[in-house]
């Protein structure tokens, strides 16, 4: 079994399939083998500016794979699933990481922070790809996509940055005011690794978290961590402003 780190960026227009949604369905078939399996998926925002052509956002979706499936086998399920789903006037780019080779994190860690505040080219990204082993590939429109799709890989290495695709849905929504439970109770019914405070600071298992609205999760200390803040002398799920950091 292996592990793979599988980004995708660029393949969504105004009113269509988001990217985010294109890459939970890629990750979904790629894992349907016995044993296999996929995690969460980040969301990890990259540099916006005039000279990058973006639908709305400019973020890329990486997710990590465990599978016995060749690389072979990984890139034509993907591709063909990137290619059928991917808006008509989109510049899908998607790479491959095989987790178990030789390649340097820090390179890599380096373009994808730099993707985030400096304008990156398509050259670049195919030198890195190349360099350091990663399957890297274009599939429709400019292909532009590819940067994205490195960087992508790039701060997922890092450890320190992304949102996790999708609500934490524990009921809260449901109740108004919310609802209070143990860190240990959020974590078992959640799936998540642990929950951090914004000064990086895990919190123990018996702390009680008061939860209300909207609460998303974040990929922080190489974690998938709920984010929370103290508020009013109680520990509160993050705030739309305390998630821009990631």
């Amino acid at each position: 079994m292996k592990t793979w780190l599988i980004c995708i960026d660029d393949t969504d227009d105004i009113g269509t399939k988001g990217t985010g949604e294109i890459a939970q369905e890629i990750a979904e078939l790629l894992c349907e083998g016995e044993g296999e399996s996929c995690s969460f998926i980040t969301r990890h925002q990259l540099y916006v500016h005039p000279d990058i052509p973006y639908t709305s956002h400019n973020s890329a979706m990486c997710f990590r794979l465990r599978s016995n499936k060749p690389l072979e086998l990984i890139k034509r399920l993907a591709v063909t699933h990137l290619s059928g789903q991917s808006a008509a006037a989109s510049d899908p780019g998607l790479a491959i990481l095989d987790c178990d080779s030789q390649f340097s994190r820090a390179a890599l860690i380096r373009f994808g922070l730099e993707a985030k505040e400096q304008v990156k080219t398509k050259s670049e990204a195919y030198e890195l790809a190349l360099l350091q082993g990663i399957s890297l590939s274009e599939h429709g429109g400019t292909g532009q996509g590819v940067i994205g799709a490195l960087a992508g890989i790039g701060l997922r290495l890092y450890g320190q940055d992304g949102r996790v695709k999708g609500q934490v849905d524990l009921g809260q929504e449901g109740h108004e005011g919310g609802i209070a439970l143990t860190v240990k109770e959020a974590l078992r019914l959640s799936g998540l690794d642990c929950v951090v405070s914004l000064d990086g600071r895990k919190l123990r298992s018996d702390e009680v978290l008061h939860l209300s609205n909207k609460a998303k999760a974040v990929y922080c200390q190489h974690q998938f961590a709920l984010l929370v803040y103290w508020n009013k002398d109680r520990w509160c799920n993050a705030l739309k402003r305390h998630l821009k950091e990631y």
